[in-house]
């Protein structure tokens, strides 16, 4: 039996919803790694704008840590329902599965090396071979292995990081950055496009090649909570699981609001900061789905939020149309604003060209059966090529 994409009426709308929401949250996060060198400067003190400083702020503990981990769930989720399919139709699911994350690996590496570093589909590509041999667990053994993943990494590392507080103090470790930053300043606002692709090569291998494992600590989990979800069919049967699921919104909130809160409660240090990612973010993120699943049960709250679904349906389009932009305003061969943004102007940036990709992505669903990318993400997969153009 020849393998085919899920068809529009397949969709799970409140997925898609989630989806766009993350694609907002994801780019609130990463705007200002688009016009200042975040990776080199210790983003507390780069920016003494009182305007700045309270959006860089709200966004730390709205959605730093949680709108990635939120994408990785959303990830996880969707890798079941793929290879369910996949199976239903007697085909190989190792066989299907690895060339849907070879194609994602390939679309990652263009968007890192060329277009912006920050990329995480490398990433997802990678950690995605990992949940595939981890498919067959039961759901419950897979809550209990990211749980594993989280808890027990944080733990030792928070201490280590305390030990390392304790002994430097106040030591500002940013400051032997200083060099890279000015060189990031420097590239992005007037190199040429070799130099940029040099720079952003190296700012990629920066964060991704010492920190892969802590990365894939930050991602797996999500992965199997994803599918976990999945495999209890979360969205499928929400009235029959919704007594439990109100139990984990409210443990999951709680559990946000004192890690994501914990730097400003008590004091900012590494332990606390890394506490507040390692803990704060998949519990925020968890919280943030099961708030969109309960909020589209009712007409008012699927009406007010149905607009997200359709950056959702084409996410990875809309994830790597972001980069293309603000690639285009800041970098020198666009119109180099690179180091002269702040993130106060940066917030009223991503909300105006969200708001654009609400509307372009609805006239694009009404007029197509896919994202451009999302297209070429099913054609390489399956093979074929899916109708494009709706009639």
């Amino acid at each position: 039996m020849q393998a085919a994409p899920i068809q529009e009426k397949e969709r799970i709308v409140a997925l898609d919803i989630i989806r766009g929401i993350a694609i907002l949250g994801i780019f609130l996060v990463n705007m200002p790694s688009f016009f200042a060198p975040m990776l080199y400067v210790n983003v507390k003190t780069y920016w003494t704008d009182t305007r700045d400083i309270l959006v860089m702020n709200g966004i730390d503990i709205i959605a730093q840590a949680s709108f990635y981990t939120l994408f990785s769930f959303l990830f996880g989720y969707g890798f079941i329902i793929f290879t369910t399919r996949v199976a239903e139709k007697n085909l190989s699911v190792p066989k299907y599965f690895s060339r849907r994350l070879v194609v994602l690996l390939v679309i990652g590496i263009i968007h890192a090396f060329l277009i912006w570093h920050g990329d995480i589909l490398i990433t997802y590509a990678l950690c995605g071979f990992l949940l595939l041999f981890m498919r067959k667990m039961s759901s419950k053994a897979m809550v209990w292995t990211g749980l594993l993943l989280i808890i027990i990494p944080t733990a030792l590392l928070s201490l280590l990081m305390l030990v390392v507080t304790l002994t430097m103090g106040d030591t500002d470790l940013y400051s032997t950055f200083e060099a890279n930053a000015t060189q990031s300043l420097q590239v992005y606002a007037n190199g040429t496009f070799m130099e940029i692709t040099k720079q952003r090569i190296a700012d990629w291998s920066f964060v991704n090649i010492a920190n892969f494992f802590f990365i894939v600590l930050s991602v797996l989990p999500m992965f199997l909570f994803g599918a976990a979800a999945a495999k209890s069919k979360w969205l499928e049967n929400v009235e029959e699981n919704l007594a439990w699921m109100k139990k984990l919104w409210i443990a999951t909130f709680v559990l946000a609001l004192i890690f994501k809160l914990l730097p400003y409660y008590t004091v900012q240090n590494y332990t606390t900061e890394y506490l507040q990612d390692g803990i704060g973010g998949p519990a925020s993120a968890v919280f943030y789905f099961l708030s969109i699943v309960l909020a589209t049960r009712t007409g008012a709250g699927l009406k007010l939020l149905s607009p997200f679904q359709y950056v959702g349906k084409m996410s990875l389009s809309n994830y790597l149309f972001q980069s293309v932009v603000c690639s285009l305003i800041f970098y020198s061969y666009g119109l180099g604003l690179y180091g002269s943004f702040t993130p106060f102007y940066g917030l009223w940036l991503v909300l105006g060209i969200y708001i654009f990709q609400i509307i372009i992505s609805r006239v694009w669903v009404a007029n197509f059966y896919y994202g451009p990318m999302e297209w070429l993400w099913r054609a390489g997969t399956y093979g074929n090529k899916p109708k494009f153009k709706k009639m």
